[in-house]
């Protein structure tokens, strides 16, 4: 078994019918569980997740926080989701890899999230924004939107 990290901008592609990704992520979700593999989900995206679905300036038809609460909690709670947590080591490495490859303000919620899998030994991850994670140079999708 294998454990895919979530990124938020592959949920919301997931959750959001009118986004341009929507039929290939989720066709993308249906392969990967029925081979019986999980999707590791930190809390952190659960936040960026909200954040996203309920902002008016995105979609021209956001969903209503209460409604985007109740998504984010069925994620969290799916059998096939893996919850991760970032810890001491994910705290260092996040700082560590800020130095290291010289990122700024805008890669910060990125890098705890790559800190986050990494420390939770995930290496397969799901995502839109694949030059935000190669950098690091530990990690592989199978996603190429």
């Amino acid at each position: 078994m294998t454990a895919h990290g979530l990124d938020t901008t592959f949920l919301v592609a997931h959750e959001v019918s009118s986004h341009a990704l929507h039929r290939r992520v989720r066709l993308c979700c249906d392969q990967i569980l029925a081979r019986g593999d999980r999707l590791a989900l930190a809390p952190q995206v659960l936040a960026e997740f909200i954040h996203v679905v309920t902002d008016d300036r995105r979609f021209a038809a956001p969903l209503a926080i209460e409604a985007a609460v109740e998504r984010a909690s069925n994620w969290w709670h799916a059998e096939e989701v893996l919850p991760i947590f970032p810890g001491t080591e994910s705290a260092r490495l996040f700082l560590s890899w800020l130095v290291q490859f010289r990122l700024g303000r805008k890669r910060l919620l990125d890098t705890l999230l790559a800190a986050t899998w990494s420390e939770a030994g995930v290496r397969q991850i799901l995502t839109l924004n694949w030059p935000h994670f190669n950098v690091y140079g530990c990690f592989a999708t199978e996603f190429s939107g």
